[in-house]
C-alpha cells in the first residue's frame, strides 16, 4: 500500500475496558524512549475520569482496568492486531506521568509489553519534523478515531483545522496551544500535525525549502475541547511530551 500516508498508520485505535466490558474508545500512538516503546495517550483515557472534576466518564460508571491498543501487523501494512494492556499492577497504575505536571497532564506513557506480531511505527517529539513555519491561522490536522469510527481498516481519520493562539506562549500557564478544529468524543489522545503536500514550503527562519513530498512537523496530543459548546481544542506541545519520554 504504497500510497498511504504514514500519520494514518501512526494514529491507533484504543478502547478502554473494564474486566472485558468495553467502556469507551480513544487514540493512542507510540514512542520510543530508553526503556522501550512506550504509548501516549490522555490521562483521561486511563483513569476514565474527566481531568478536572473526576467524575466517571463512562455512564456506567466504570472505571478501565485495561486498554486495547489496535496496532499494526508485523510486516503486513493494512493489516491490525488487537492487544490488551493491563492499566494495573496490584491496584498500582502501570502508566507514568509529566516528571513536573503530574497530574495536571492530561497525558501519559504505558509501556507496551504485548508485541507479538506488532510493527511499530513511532513519533520522536524531540525530532518533530522540518523546521517549518506554523503560526496562528495555518492548517495543522488531528488524526485520530471520532466516536470510535474509522477511515476503513484501523487507518486514522484526519480532522483538519486551524492553530488558534500562538506557539510560544502557553495557554492557562501549561504548555498547551489552542486549535481551531471540529474534533470529537474518541479523538483524545490522537497526535497534531501541521501536514503539508510538498512544494515549496515556509519556514520557521523566514525563508522556504522545496520538498519532493508530504513533509509533516509533530505538534503535540490532542486532548479535548476547552468546553462542550466551543470548537476550540487543547493541544499538549511536543515540548512536554518529550520530558516525559525523557524521564522514562
Amino acid at each position: 500500500m504504497p500510497n498511504i500516508a504514514l500519520p494514518s498508520v501512526q494514529s491507533l485505535l484504543i478502547e478502554m475496558q473494564f474486566n472485558s466490558q468495553p467502556l469507551s474508545t480513544g487514540t493512542a500512538f507510540v514512542v520510543q524512549s530508553a526503556k522501550g516503546p512506550h504509548l501516549i495517550t490522555n490521562r483521561h483515557n486511563v483513569t476514565g475520569r474527566h481531568q478536572d472534576t473526576d467524575a466517571p466518564l463512562s455512564s456506567t460508571g466504570g472505571i478501565p482496568s485495561d486498554i486495547v491498543i489496535v496496532h499494526n501487523r508485523k510486516s503486513l501494512l493494512g493489516q491490525w492486531v488487537p492487544r490488551a494492556e493491563p492499566l494495573y499492577i496490584d491496584g498500582t497504575p502501570r502508566w507514568r506521568e509529566h516528571p513536573t505536571l503530574g497530574s495536571k497532564a492530561d497525558f501519559v506513557a504505558l509501556p507496551l509489553t504485548s508485541l507479538n506480531d506488532v510493527e511499530l511505527y513511532p513519533y520522536d517529539p524531540a525530532n518533530a519534523g522540518p523546521a517549518i513555519f506554523v503560526g496562528p491561522a495555518d492548517t495543522v490536522s488531528v488524526i485520530g478515531f471520532p466516536f470510535g469510527m474509522t477511515a476503513g481498516g484501523a487507518f486514522g481519520v484526519w480532522a483538519t483545522g486551524f492553530l488558534a493562539s500562538e506557539p510560544e506562549v502557553d495557554f492557562n500557564g501549561l504548555p498547551i496551544q489552542l486549535i481551531d478544529c471540529r474534533s470529537r468524543q474518541g479523538q483524545s489522545g490522537s497526535p497534531v500535525l501541521a501536514y503539508r503536500p510538498g512544494g515549496m514550503v515556509a519556514m520557521a527562519d523566514g525563508g522556504s525549502a522545496a520538498f519532493s513530498g508530504p513533509v509533516s512537523k509533530f505538534i503535540g496530543v490532542y486532548s479535548g475541547r476547552i468546553n462542550t459548546e466551543s470548537d476550540l481544542g487543547i493541544v499538549w506541545k511536543a515540548s512536554a511530551i518529550q520530558q516525559l519520554v525523557q524521564s522514562l
